[in-house]
């Protein structure tokens, strides 16, 4: 079985205007999946300037892994040859080379595999010049003692594991950035500084007068990941997630998606979990981690999800996050906290019955 997910927003105009199949017309004429997303968008912007939507385009990230599974390969390959044709597309824009450019306006990677038979982890996060992530995960997972590598030192880790030094940035990013400059950096991460952060690009410097206002961001949908769980014939299970990061981030700034028990769990014992949305805030809760404890416990993996999103809606009712599990028999659930972004979430199955779309609502 092989369960992946990644944010998707969606709106009744999407049917108006058959936008998923016009996208999947768009990729059967050859066309990359980030340009069919984007010639959509903008047919539908013609008649519609203001939209407020999105669309996913996927054309083989899942069924890549689930061929994995079905060619003698392990669930680990499965995790990694999904996620690395999700890098190499350039998935949303949000996973892989050439989106969420930093403040400096550099693209950095994240990215985790986790072995749910030896519980071995490898993970990296602020990543350069480096574009298969997932496949240095694996790498800091098998050829070292360590559980995670970061910024440029795991570069240099890469590079003498033989992955190639490559510029990360593309026009795409390169025009992101400098709109942001022109906006004024606006939206940003920065908070009780000086010059004020919702007017200035800075540099920053701090100020400890309480109650200063942060930068307008909490609204501002900027990022996804690709979350997987891979569970083999034989009982293994592996878990991983690739993504490169927040827009506009600080630079140094490390999510959720390379920690484990954050971005994702697995324990072929008990079940797997993998989390996307806002990792600043999720990581604290390790919702991965806690969904597999709840599932080890006995709880439907439905439920392992709703508590484990239930506990971080305590401390913020309004976060943007979800969560997919599946427990070691195959059963699945999925949770998404409701916020002003985030209303449903889209995930995909693979299975011997199963290769489709599901979608559940928030709470």
């Amino acid at each position: 079985k092989v369960y992946c997910s990644t944010f998707t927003m969606w709106i009744f105009i999407c049917f108006v205007c058959q936008l998923s199949y016009q996208a999947v017309e768009y990729m059967r004429m050859g066309i990359d999946p980030i340009t069919a997303c984007q010639k959509v968008i903008r047919r539908i912007q013609k008649y519609h300037p203001n939209l407020f939507g999105a669309i996913i385009c996927a054309n083989k990230t899942g069924s890549y892994a689930w061929k994995t599974v079905n060619s003698e390969g392990s669930a680990l390959d499965a995790v990694e040859n999904g996620c690395s044709l999700c890098e190499r597309e350039q998935c949303r824009g949000t996973v892989g080379f050439g989106g969420s450019p930093d403040e400096s306006g550099e693209t950095t990677l994240d990215a985790m595999i986790m072995n749910g038979d030896t519980m071995e982890v490898g993970g990296v996060g602020d990543l350069r010049r480096i574009k298969s992530a997932i496949s240095v995960a694996r790498a800091v997972m098998e050829h070292s003692t360590h559980t995670l590598l970061v910024g440029q030192s795991a570069s240099i880790f890469s590079q003498n594991m033989g992955f190639p030094s490559e510029d990360l940035t593309t026009n795409v990013s390169l025009s992101e950035h400098l709109e942001w400059l022109n906006q004024k950096c606006q939206p940003n991460f920065r908070k009780q500084v000086f010059p004020p952060a919702e007017t200035s690009c800075g540099p920053y410097k701090p100020v400890k007068e309480l109650g200063t206002k942060t930068s307008a961001r909490s609204q501002f949908l900027s990022h996804d990941t690709i979350g997987m769980i891979t569970i083999h014939r034989n009982g293994s299970i592996a878990a991983g997630t690739s993504t490169n990061g927040l827009l506009h981030k600080i630079p140094g700034r490390v999510g959720d998606s390379p920690i484990a028990g954050a971005g994702a769990y697995a324990d072929s014992t008990a079940g797997a979990a993998a989390a996307t949305g806002n990792g600043d805030i999720m990581m604290r809760f390790l919702p991965s981690y806690q969904a597999v404890e709840y599932m080890r416990l006995g709880k439907d993996p439905t439920l392992a999800c709703q508590e484990a999103i239930g506990r971080i809606q305590k401390y913020h009712p309004n976060f943007f996050g979800a969560l997919i599990c599946a427990n070691k028999t195959g059963h699945y659930g999925v949770a998404c906290s409701k916020s002003p972004n985030l209303t449903q979430f889209h995930f995909m199955i693979f299975n011997p019955s199963t290769a489709s779309e599901k979608i559940v609502d928030c709470i």
